[in-house]
Formats: C-alpha cells, sequence, structure tokens
C-alpha cells in the first residue's frame, strides 16, 4: 500500500522512529486489534490505536453508557448517556481517523461466539470488567493462537501482562480460577481514581502496538503492576506453570466453557499473596 500526502503528514512522527519507519507504518495500518470491552481500559487504547492508524478495530461490548461511566470512560461523552458503548465508541474513532475501519459487535463475549469474534484479529485487547470474562479470553487466545494484552484496575491499583499462547505464561498459570463472588470487590463497590484507565489502558495499547510491530520487550513472562498513590510501577516476575489447567503438561481444559459465579472455584495464585484485579471499568 502507498500512503497519501495527507497519511504521510498524519504518520510523520511515526514514520520519523527508526524503529517503526514507512514500513512499519504499514504494519499498523494493516493490523487488525481486537477490544475486548469499551469502557475504562478500552477507551484509551482504542483512540490511541486509532490515532496510531491502527487498520482495523474491533470493539466487543453489550453496554450501554452510564453517567457514572464517564469519570474514567473517556471515550464516551455527556450526549452518548444511554447509547450502545459499541456506537459511541466508533464515532469517536472515526472523527479521530477516518483511515480506520471499525467493527462493532454488540454482544457478550460468550463461549459460544468468542473464537468466531477473535479469528479475524491478530491482537486482542482485555478490556472487561468481571473474572469470568476475563479467564474465558485467556482460554479463547489461547485455543485461537492469539496475542493477548490483559489489563485490570481497582481503586488506585493497575496491572498489565503481555500473553504469547504456547510461548509465555498465560492468566491461568497465575490464577487458575476465577475467585468466588464477592472476595475481591469491583469499583461500583471500591471506587476506582478515573485516570487510572487512562494509564493502565494506553499501557496495552503500546503492548499492542509492539506487536504488530514486532519491536522492543513485551510484557510476557512479567507481570506490571502500578500503584498510582506512589507513582510506582513494580515488575513481578512470572513463569509458564506446567501444572497449569490449560497450558501445562497434562491440561485439563480442552474447550471453551463460561464460569458461572455460583460455581467458581477459590482461586490459586503461582506469585505468593498476588490477587486479581478486575472491576466495573
Amino acid at each position: 500500500m502507498n500512503f497519501t500526502d495527507e497519511q504521510i503528514t498524519r504518520y510523520s512522527r511515526h514514520i520519523l522512529l527508526p524503529e517503526v519507519g514507512g514500513k512499519g507504518q504499514k504494519k499498523i495500518a494493516q493490523a487488525k486489534i481486537l477490544l475486548v470491552g469499551a469502557g475504562g481500559l478500552g477507551s484509551p487504547a482504542a483512540l490511541y490505536l486509532a490515532a496510531a492508524g491502527v487498520g482495523t478495530i474491533g470493539l466487543i461490548d453489550s453496554d450501554v453508557v452510564d453517567l457514572s461511566n464517564l469519570q474514567r470512560q473517556v471515550i464516551h461523552h455527556t450526549p452518548d448517556v444511554g447509547r450502545p458503548k459499541v456506537v459511541s465508541a466508533r464515532e469517536k474513532i472515526q472523527a479521530l481517523n477516518p483511515d480506520v475501519s471499525v467493527e462493532t459487535y454488540e454482544d457478550r463475549l460468550t463461549s459460544k461466539n468468542a473464537l468466531d469474534v477473535v479469528k479475524g484479529y491478530d491482537v486482542i485487547i482485555d478490556g472487561v470488567d468481571n473474572f469470568p470474562a476475563k479467564f474465558l479470553i485467556n482460554d479463547t487466545c489461547f485455543f485461537a493462537g492469539k496475542p493477548l494484552v490483559h489489563g485490570g484496575i481497582l481503586r488506585f491499583d493497575g496491572r498489565v501482562m503481555t500473553i504469547i499462547p504456547g510461548k509465555s505464561a498465560c492468566y491461568r498459570c497465575v490464577f487458575k480460577n476465577p475467585p468466588p463472588p464477592g472476595l475481591v470487590a469491583s469499583c461500583q463497590e471500591a471506587g476506582v481514581i478515573g485516570v487510572l484507565a487512562g494509564i493502565i489502558g494506553t499501557l496495552q495499547a503500546t503492548e499492542a502496538l509492539k506487536l504488530v510491530l514486532g519491536i522492543g520487550r513485551s510484557l510476557t513472562d512479567r507481570m506490571l503492576d502500578f500503584d498510582a498513590r506512589r507513582t510506582a510501577f513494580r515488575e513481578i516476575r512470572i513463569r509458564r506453570n506446567p501444572n497449569c489447567p490449560l497450558c501445562g503438561e497434562h491440561p485439563t481444559i480442552t474447550g471453551l466453557f463460561d464460569h458461572e459465579p455460583e460455581t467458581c472455584e477459590l482461586r490459586t495464585t503461582a506469585v505468593g499473596d498476588h490477587r486479581p484485579v478486575a472491576s466495573k471499568h
């Protein structure tokens, strides 16, 4: 593909980077990235991926915009309250960069539709707000062989990790199962500082672009924690768990299924008392 003069100007700061250049920008323009969730994490990720010129952005979310979302879900504006999030987000993406094609799925990701939804994308970004969905995304990406960028936020704490199926630790290597209902509070119950969503979502977009470009060192086998109160990052080394029920030596999970909250087992962890983070993004 050849860029127009307008596109060369739009992406000039990328093209000036030796690690990107014209060839890298073409990779970005040909990339297809799926955002599961168009809320707190999906909002900044979608905006920066659109600004970067990602060729196709997919959005799957069954929710509508609520007034309480606007404190952190920056892709949505006050007039969007009551509208489907995927519709609101698509409009903002296309207004920001008409080069970007936006595919929307006004639906919830389930074990029945997950493989069909993700199959056409190069990278998947987890921006969902509950643990059963996070485990489903992890399992789906494993079976589909798709790179996954996980993110989570709660109160003042955020987390990012990148998963390459079959090569790096997966989400179940660290957290075997979703925690029982009520064990970990949601943002709706415990709150979240709004700017945290921007920090973590932007880090997820950064990871996705690095995967597309094939540059840098991804957050594989590493979990990056951020404490907004102390403005401190902490890197936690993780590794593939040979006893992982999904990607271990003797897997017991051989297909997709939906975790039912009432049957979720107490999660185990491979990194001491490190707890999972999810939220009502």
